[in-house]
Order: structure tokens, then sequence, then C-alpha cells
């Protein structure tokens, strides 16, 4: 049977710790045999959780001898990391054990060393904070999931439970997979990633700035088939210097901007009418269904029917 070690360090997100239990706990193999044995370890016998504490049935030494090893994640991403585990983590390695973390449980897992130089994804809103703090690593904000073998990382939340189906798919197959896919009431892949899920109230506009009146002048003409020229001249300055405006104060082009801007729009048209694809299109600005499409699964990661399909 394959053992499945839950590492629980302080301030462990009860979600996180929670799915990988749940999820490893319900699979069962064709047989009716369970597929894992679960330890949930800790390196103090108990764990603060936020709102209540936990008590570990195993210390430490439950990660000696573990198949897997999941590293939820925390609300104190970057507390340091205590030597013990740290040690118990790069003697896992070592062995071969498989290590994952889910949500910011990447963060431990980074300041171990392992994924020095491999690519890793984190929850969207903790991700430029893990590329500043360890920038050996090459972090992916917009997928899921992370597999570089022995190591795996997961986007927040639900996306641990993608991670753990894709982990049973890779012990058992697709079939046991599945089954365990819809005991979590989940497919067992979702289109897209992350990206679908990063939402903004609005595209981002500097206060004060001298570009202000014209990012609100954009945001109220979306639906218009506007040029970098028509931009510059409203602004009643070069493209050149526009552009240079825009890269200063908002850290994208004018027509990156648009874009994003026509974007976060049709998301809330998808999300709150129920217009056909082809009309938000036109509605924010898009000159043909298929570039409104294009550019919507660019940005998002799925497509608009997608979506709605997820959202609306």
């Amino acid at each position: 049977m394959h053992t499945v070690a839950v590492l629980a360090l302080d301030r462990v997100i009860p979600f996180d710790l929670a799915t990988p239990i749940e999820v490893f706990s319900r699979t069962r193999l064709p047989d009716g045999r369970p597929g894992y044995q679960i330890r949930v370890c800790a390196e103090q016998p108990e764990v603060d959780a936020g709102s209540f504490s936990l008590r570990a049935p195993w210390g430490l030494d439950g990660l000696r001898g573990a198949d897997t090893i999941i590293v939820p994640g925390t609300d104190a991403p970057t507390a340091p990391l205590s030597p013990a585990v740290r040690a118990a983590l790069l003697a896992a390695a070592e062995q071969g054990t498989r290590i994952a973390s889910i949500c910011s449980g990447t963060f431990p897992l980074a300041a171990t060393g392992l994924l020095n130089g491999l690519r890793a994804t984190t929850h969207w809103m903790a991700a430029d904070l893990l590329a500043a703090t360890y920038p050996d690593i090459e972090v992916d904000p917009d997928v899921l999931y992370v597999d570089n073998g022995r190591i795996l990382t997961s986007a927040g939340a639900a996306a641990g439970l993608d991670l753990c189906l894709h982990m049973i798919r890779k012990d058992y197959g697709s079939a046991v997979a599945a089954d365990a896919a819809r005991l979590s009431v989940m497919p067992l892949e979702r289109e897209g990633g992350q990206a679908q899920f990063i939402v903004h109230d609005h595209v981002p506009t500097p206060r004060g700035s001298v570009l202000e009146p014209l990012l609100s002048w954009l945001q109220e003409n979306l639906a218009s088939d506007l040029t970098l020229a028509d931009i510059a001249a409203r602004a009643g300055t070069s493209t050149r210097t526009l552009i240079r405006h825009f890269r200063e104060q908002t850290g994208s082009t004018p027509l990156q901007w648009l874009h994003r801007a026509r974007i976060r729009q049709a998301q809330h048209l998808l999300e709150t009418t129920q217009h056909s694809v082809e009309r938000i299109g036109a509605q924010v600005g898009f000159g043909s269904p298929t570039a409104f499409r294009d550019r919507f699964k660019r940005t998002t990661g799925v497509s608009p029917h997608a979506y709605r399909r997820a959202f609306s």
C-alpha cells in the first residue's frame, strides 16, 4: 500500500490539510482495497490551524518510509522553516520520496532548496512573492500544478484536488483516478489553469498619474475600434511617448492594457448576462468572434463558453 505523509506545519490552512487526507483516504482499488495509508505528521504534537488546534498522531519520524509527502499551505508562507523540518524533507528527497506542495506550501518546500532550478507554482496571489523570495525558481502563476517528477507543486485551494487526482492517476491509472474524482465531485482534468481565476475588479489604473484621464476614457470606449494612433491622439502626444508613459505607469503597452480591459469586461458579461459570445465580443470591441475567442483563451486559458459554464 502507498503511504502518504501529510506534514502539518504551524498555522496550516485547514482546507489544504484536509484535501489530501480526504482524497487519498477514500481512494479504492478495483478489488475494493484502499490505495493509500495516511499519516498526519508534525514537528510538535499540537499544531495551530487558525480557528482551532489539532493534534498530529505522528512526529517527523512519520515522514521516513513514506512514498509521498504532502506539504499543505500555511497562512505564514515566509515564516522561517525549522531546521528539523528542513532536514526531514531533504532526507526524504535524498531517499527518492515524492514530495508535493499545496497552495502556499510551495514556500516551505522552496526554503529547503529542492525547487531551485525547477518550474513551480503556488496560489496566484502569492506568485510574485514566491518569485521575489526565491529567484532561482521558475514561477508559473497560470497553471493548476507542476509535475517535476519527484517534486510537485500546486496552486491554491481546489488545485490541491487536481494535484492529488493527478498523483492517483500516476500511481494506479486513470480508472482508479476517475473513481476518486467522482467521489470528490470533480472532473479528472479541469480546463485551463489559474489564469481564469485571476480577476481584477478593474484593470489597474494609476491614480493621480497623467494617464488616469486617458485610462478612464479607454475604459468607457472599449467597444470602439481603437488604434495606437487613436489613443495617442486622445492623449495629445506621440505614440513613442505614449508607449513610454504606459510602460512606466502600468507596466504594459497601451494595446496590452486595452486588451486586458476588454477581456475583464467580457468576463463580467459572461458571468452576469445571457448575451451570446458573439454579442459580448462585439460589445467589448473585438472585430470578429474568432478574434474574441482567440484572445479570451490566450488570456484566461479557457474558451468563453467554458468560462461561462464555470462562473455563470
